[in-house]
């Protein structure tokens, strides 16, 4: 799985002028499944999300998780971290796992966070989503589950 992480101070996504999840503090993550991927691979991500050291702790570094300052987790779905643009300037898909696959693990995602995390708020797979973000630094880390 590939996700992108970003620090927020609060976010929200959007579906058709209807909000579908909001955070305050935490984590925005934007998650693509790949064609191997499984649902163990869903699971350790959600381990890492939580146990990520990437808050400050009270000397100003970062060496708090998620779960230490109490934050929001906000997942979306994004097939276009699976973007090969090696070929030209039209990038191509086909490393990003098939739609069916895809929304499985994606749930799979969600529900493994909400059975281990109190706030957990999600987009809608496959949806026209607005995200709206208020990056914190900026922190954004990517990170790909083998």
């Amino acid at each position: 799985m590939i996700a992108l992480i970003q620090r927020v101070r609060g976010a929200h996504v959007d579906v058709a002028n209807v909000r579908v999840g909001e955070i305050g503090h935490g984590l925005l993550v934007f998650v693509c499944a790949e064609p191997q991927d499984d649902e163990a691979i869903a699971d350790k991500l959600v381990a890492k999300l939580l146990k990520l050291r990437i808050f400050a702790d009270d000397a100003g570094k970062m060496n708090r998780s998620l779960q230490d300052v109490q934050g929001g987790l906000l997942i979306v779905s994004q097939f276009t971290l699976a973007a090969d643009t090696s070929g030209g300037n039209r990038p191509s898909f086909i490393g990003a796992a098939p739609p069916a696959l895809g929304q499985a693990l994606y749930e799979r995602v969600i529900d493994t966070a909400r059975s281990t995390h109190p706030q957990v708020a999600c987009g809608e797979f496959g949806a026209d989503m607005k995200v709206h973000l208020v990056n914190d630094g900026p922190v954004t880390i990517p990170i790909r589950i083998p």
